[in-house]
């Protein structure tokens, strides 16, 4: 662990224990149900209603995907400290970063009681930011910031943490998004399946890449060719792909 990022790892630990101690007690309503062909069993459902117990992973995993639960908060609720911690360490798979921000999301968590909006939110940060600075993260920043916009439905407040922090992890990030982006994002297609604003989304990430990412990327000593790539993102759609330099998407 370097220097600079001890106090990022040292804050999504604390966010993480916040969870726990917030949403400790916390269960499924006594009267949930879900679909027992298509969900899980009896004796699976009644444990989302006994505090505390420990899930299996893949009964987790059904858990926060389900998109049909009665009181879909209160599971979440139930859930929140164990599916944080897998987030983390990445066990989401086989499903992806915007599948779990879409579980948050559909449990409206910013209305919740302010203590319990605090700690998911300070959860989301506290993992954003982390993510910008590990050298060598367990999820990439680009996916943890697919997470983030989809649970809260907004991209601004990340972009402006990702555009403020100057450093040389985080310029690294920025590089392998870009590449990962880039098709997408010349085709004006968000580079994730988003439940809502999918186009303002779009429009947004690459006017943020045209503004911010050419001098951090030079600076940062990347090739001529990335570079192009976002200056291709500043030309009408047509003109992008008439560049005898466009990429072969």
């Amino acid at each position: 662990m370097n220097r600079d990022e001890a106090p990022a790892r040292l804050r999504l630990s604390a966010a993480l224990d916040g969870l726990a101690v917030t949403f400790r007690g916390m269960t499924a309503r006594s009267d949930e149900y879900n679909c027992p062909c298509h969900w899980g069993s009896a004796e699976e459902l009644a444990q989302l209603k006994v505090p505390g117990l420990e899930l299996d992973p893949d009964l987790l995993l059904r858990t926060w995907d389900a998109p049909d639960w009665t009181d879909h908060a209160a599971v979440l609720r139930r859930i929140l400290p164990q599916f944080a911690a897998a987030l983390v360490r990445g066990l989401v798979e086989p499903l992806g970063m915007e599948e779990a921000g879409w579980s948050f999301a559909r449990g409206h968590w910013q209305r919740w009681p302010v203590g319990q909006a605090a700690a998911v939110r300070e959860f989301l940060h506290a993992w954003w930011a982390l993510s910008l600075t590990d050298p060598d993260p367990t999820v990439p920043a680009y996916e943890v910031l697919v997470l983030c916009a989809e649970a809260s439905g907004e991209l601004s407040p990340w972009l402006t943490v990702w555009a403020e922090l100057r450093h040389p992890v985080a310029d690294q990030n920025l590089a392998e998004a870009v590449w990962e982006w880039e098709c997408d994002l010349l085709g004006d297609q968000l580079p994730w399946h988003s439940r809502e604003n999918r186009d303002e989304m779009c429009a947004e990430l690459a006017a943020w890449l045209i503004r911010h990412a050419p001098d951090r990327l030079r600076a940062h000593g990347e090739s001529e060719e990335l570079l192009h790539l976002i200056r291709l993102l500043g030309l009408p759609g047509p003109a992008r792909w008439e560049d005898p330099h466009a990429p072969g998407c």
